[in-house]
């Protein structure tokens, strides 16, 4: 269910995990939960990073979230197609199945952590999640615990699973908000086992999917670097609030500035920072273009 490549994502560096937590796909519970815990720690240390867009950085690890629950669902909708959903869709526009899976983890990155903020989840009960996110236990096993909770429920119910597990993990760690990991380290097939397999490959997963959102992280706090290092060359009254949804966002296309400026100034403020070297156009198109870090 990981994704490794996209045409419009630059590799991210190589993590900074030490390499005895990445390189070895042990079987031993034990030894893989000490892994995923150093992953966890590791990561904690990247969270508070200087520079760090760290609601840009969830939002992208949602994405990527979403496209692989996509393909766990069987269809096969890539990130292209997420992004052209959630972002080019007027107001009341259908999304299709792909794009609500894709805006309901933007949903869950974007809400406070709590019950309230996890509903809706579709298929599953308002009570499950409260139940859930109560369940005592270590990090790791509980977000499995909730995934074969669920899934036992509802089968079919992949995205909510996901979210919900991931919602139970930052949560016991004492995070304010949903990082994906799961999502982006669990097969499709390890979504579907159970018990002590299930807990094995989430541990697993957890330190795949960590060494990714962690890489991630260097790039995205470069990329922001060099944003604001062009800032001062933009003439624009509203550059810095359009600069600050770029760093919150995935993607944006022009319209969603027309708020701060005309269309047509919109167009040339982000090609002006992709000359700059500060955006990406993240489409290859002419039209119905889309940019982000």
């Amino acid at each position: 269910m990981s994704f490794t490549s996209d045409p419009n994502l630059s590799a991210p560096p190589r993590s900074a995990l030490p390499g005895w937590a990445v390189t070895c796909h042990t079987a031993d519970p034990e030894d893989a939960a000490f892994r995923a815990g150093a992953a966890l720690a590791h990561l904690q240390g990247v969270m508070v990073q200087p520079g760090l867009p760290l609601a840009l950085w969830r939002d992208r690890l949602a994405l990527e979230a979403a496209a692989a629950t996509v393909r766990c669902s069987g269809r096969s909708e890539g990130l292209a197609e997420l992004r052209d959903a959630l972002h080019l869709a007027r107001p009341g526009d259908p999304l299709g199945p792909a794009g609500e899976i894709g805006q309901a983890w933007r949903r869950a990155v974007t809400r406070p952590l709590t019950a309230r903020g996890l509903t809706p989840l579709s298929g599953v009960a308002p009570e499950l999640v409260r139940r859930e996110l109560a369940r005592p236990g270590a990090p790791i096993a509980r977000a499995a615990a909730t995934l074969e909770a669920v899934l036992s429920e509802a089968p079919r119910a992949e995205t909510a699973a996901l979210i919900l597990a991931d919602a139970v993990l930052a949560k016991v760690l004492g995070w304010d908000w949903i990082v994906p990991l799961l999502a982006n380290g669990l097969t499709p097939r390890e979504l579907r086992r159970d018990g002590d397999e299930l807990r094995l490959a989430c541990h697993q997963a957890v330190v795949r999917a960590a060494a990714r959102a962690a890489g991630l992280a260097q790039d995205l706090a470069r990329r922001a670097a060099r944003l604001h290092a062009v800032a001062p060359k933009l003439r624009a009254k509203s550059a810095d609030a359009a600069i600050a949804l770029f760093l919150a966002q995935d993607a944006l296309a022009p319209m969603a500035l027309t708020h701060l400026m005309s269309d047509r100034a919109a167009r040339r403020f982000c090609d002006r920072l992709v000359a700059l070297g500060a955006l990406r156009e993240l489409t290859g198109r002419d039209s119905f273009r889309l940019y982000g870090l």
